[in-house]
């Protein structure tokens, strides 16, 4: 356990900084999620949308430091392939 006031501080910090990373995961698992969900439906126009409302929360994540940049790009780069191929 903590003994010195800025390991104390220290701890107070990495948990709210923990409990927002974590809200943040959630969200962009969410987006993902919707994506997910209307590429399984087979419906391009609904998975264009979430997509597009999917990209900017993805790297917003990157950008906070939740997801590396490139894990970030990959996945919105697979999305949109899964997304065009709807089309085809």
């Amino acid at each position: 356990m903590a003994n010195t006031p800025s390991a104390k501080k220290a701890a107070r910090k990495i948990a709210r900084r923990t409990a927002t990373n974590k809200a943040r995961r959630s969200r962009v698992r969410t987006f993902l999620r919707k994506v997910e969900e209307a590429i399984a439906s087979g419906d391009q126009a609904a998975a264009s949308d979430a997509l597009k409302a999917a990209q900017p929360e993805i790297m917003r994540a990157a950008g906070k430091g939740v997801l590396h940049a490139n894990t970030a790009s990959r996945k919105v780069s697979r999305l949109n392939a899964r997304v065009k191929a709807l089309g085809a």
